[in-house]
């Protein structure tokens, strides 16, 4: 697995360009916002009322890992 809920969500932006499109489609559209930068993955989902596990699973989907 190459990203988990625990991962800073401004770290996997940059690490993984093409995860942004599903941070937006998932309903995360504030990777600019300053919570970007210090919320992981699942603060960020849990802030938004997003499923955490398929989240994940999407995003390592969009970067070719197995979740």
């Amino acid at each position: 697995m190459a990203i988990t809920k625990d991962m800073s969500i401004i770290e996997v932006v940059q690490k993984y360009p093409d995860t942004v499109e599903v941070f937006v489609n998932a309903g995360m559209g504030c990777l600019g916002c300053a919570a970007a930068h210090f919320e992981n993955i699942e603060q960020g989902a849990l802030a938004h009322g997003i499923d955490i596990e398929a989240l994940i699973s999407n995003l390592n989907e969009a970067v070719g890992a197995e979740a």
